[in-house]
């Protein structure tokens, strides 16, 4: 079957022509007519069978009718990695030379200024990134009321780097009468919930078993140690008739790590991972698809979707924790028909990781060898994660950690409690409270006021703000105040503060005065006096 006999339009026919193709690949031959018709279409292919095709083509024979209004784009491809999301728009270009469709690239790491004039221009086919279109919709720069077909490509991927949320939400704001084409290479239960959800009636199509590997890759697996792997990988390279190659591994810090090794040791690499600018990333891998430099050093955002024309190998120097990651790693060479090449070099403990990916394709990678690097067994852990590093083989380090570990747990002679229960270094020690002084019950015989008096005296002393004790007054408790008709009196050991009010040999004026003075009565020895309520002196 040819290209021609899918109903395409002839400047589609002719784009396609012009880029070298000419008969469609399985995944093509069998979802561009379901699109062509309007239906849901749930297509799992894996990596390289030209996936992107089979979407973008029939999207530009739909989409060549009709015009774009501002901010309200006619159609949505959602792409997990900015560098998958400009891959596509780059296809769009390609198939699309013929047709006056206006495409805007939505990504993170560039300024919103651009993309929001192009919105106001106008959008056939927006291609985005999850999160910098949330980041848009929620500044009311776009609505996506008038999309009519939503792309969802490498689902399984969104899964992985924790985009479902944000599809989900993304989802909500789209016309619930649309056509949806949901695009994966893996289908596990979760995408298959997804694909549930966000599709009416779809047309199912599967071209290979679901995180195969591709024919055309030869596959290998080096097993050494850990400390031997970066020389394995240099003999590995030097060895192989390596065109060009891509070096994987597990973390954005040991690719940076990776890299100096190999540009110390003379070869030509550059770096590629998350954590680069965004002008950064574009450059270097606008370079190394130009063959400006030989090899690739990349985390995972290399591993889904990135066409690289003519990759000669890959190389996996941390076999990955997830099994499908292995599948995307090595499905970047032997694309097209190609012949590719994938070594992975594992450490004895990677064993279990080792077998998933064994259980997961299918079938046995074979064993590699290194000349002059000695080979090691897999070793299998039942708990499923990587073991600890091994206790030092130096009795004399071993010795010198026993004995304060049990120190740590030998108890004090005579008492119930560790000598060293609390590291000092992790938790800062608390002073134990003294045990409280046993009182003796009051004899019967105490009066009332001499069991306030002896309680008041062995109350704690008053603490300031700065830690230190606040200088208490020594006062005699007293009783309560009394109103009689002669006015206002204390108990024998307090002051009188107000004679009776008929007294005589002084004016009203001067008893006036001389109460305003000492007006100002404590109601106890820790109450301020702004709290205290002036004294009226009764009147004879």
């Amino acid at each position: 079957m040819n290209f021609t006999d899918l109903g395409l339009s002839p400047e589609v026919l002719q784009a396609v022509s012009d880029a070298g193709y000419t008969t469609p690949t399985p995944i093509q031959e069998q979802a561009i007519p379901y699109v062509l018709m309007g239906r849901d279409v749930l297509g799992c292919a894996q990596t390289g069978t030209g996936k992107t095709a089979g979407f973008t083509l029939p999207m530009i024979e739909i989409l060549a009718a009709g015009r774009a209004k501002a901010r309200m784009p006619r159609s949505l491809i959602l792409e997990p990695t900015r560098e998958l999301a400009a891959q596509v728009s780059t296809a769009f270009e390609t198939y699309g030379k013929y047709h006056k469709l206006n495409m805007a690239l939505l990504i993170g790491g560039e300024g919103f200024g651009d993309q929001e004039r192009k919105l106001d221009r106008g959008v056939d086919v927006l291609i985005a990134t999850p999160g910098r279109l949330l980041d848009l919709i929620g500044r009311g720069k776009i609505l996506l009321s008038d999309v009519k077909i939503l792309v969802i490509d490498e689902a399984d991927r969104m899964l992985d780097m924790g985009f479902i949320p944000d599809v989900e939400q993304i989802v909500s704001f789209l016309p619930k009468l649309r056509q949806t084409l949901f695009f994966s290479a893996t289908m596990p239960p979760e995408i298959r919930r997804l694909a549930d959800a966000f599709l009416m009636n779809p047309k199912e199509i599967s071209v290979a078993p679901p995180a195969s590997p591709a024919l055309t890759v030869e596959q290998a697996i080096v097993v050494v140690q850990p400390d031997d792997k970066r020389e394995a990988l240099r003999r590995l390279i030097r060895s192989e008739q390596v065109k060009n190659a891509i070096i994987f591994c597990n973390r954005k810090k040991d690719v940076d790590i990776l890299l100096k090794s190999l540009v110390k040791h003379g070869f030509d690499a550059v770096a590629l991972h998350g954590d680069m600018a965004q002008s950064k990333r574009t450059e270097t891998l606008a370079r190394f698809k130009n063959n400006e430099v030989r090899l690739l050093v990349a985390s995972d955002v290399a591993a889904r979707g990135i066409d690289i024309q003519g990759l000669s190998h890959v190389f996996n120097f941390d076999v990955p924790i997830h099994a499908e990651d292995y599948v995307h790693r090595i499905g970047r060479t032997g694309r097209a028909g190609m012949q590719g090449r994938a070594f992975t070099l594992a450490a004895p403990e990677d064993g279990k990781f080792v077998a998933s990916i064994v259980a997961l394709i299918g079938k046995e990678i074979p064993l590699g060898a290194v000349d002059g690097i000695a080979n090691e067994a897999l070793e299998y852990d039942d708990s499923g994660r990587r073991r600890r590093r091994a206790a030092p083989r130096s009795g004399a380090a071993k010795g010198a950690d026993e004995p304060r570990r049990s120190r740590s747990r030998r108890p004090e002679s005579g008492t119930g409690r560790s000598a060293h229960a609390v590291d000092p270094v992790a938790e800062p020690v608390r002073a134990e409270a003294a045990p409280e002084p046993v009182r003796a019950e009051s004899p019967r015989s105490e009066t009332p006021r001499a069991e306030a008096e002896r309680s008041t005296s062995s109350r704690p002393p008053r603490r300031e703000r700065g830690g230190r004790p606040a200088a208490t007054p020594h006062r005699p408790t007293a009783e309560p105040i009394r109103m009689t008709p002669e006015g206002m009196q204390r108990s024998s050991n307090v002051t009188v503060l107000a004679e009776a009010a008929g007294r005589r040999g002084r004016s009203h004026a001067e008893e006036r005065e001389e109460a305003e003075d000492r007006r100002i009565v404590g109601f106890g020895d820790h109450l301020p006096a702004f709290l205290a309520r002036p004294v009226r002196l009764a009147r004879g």
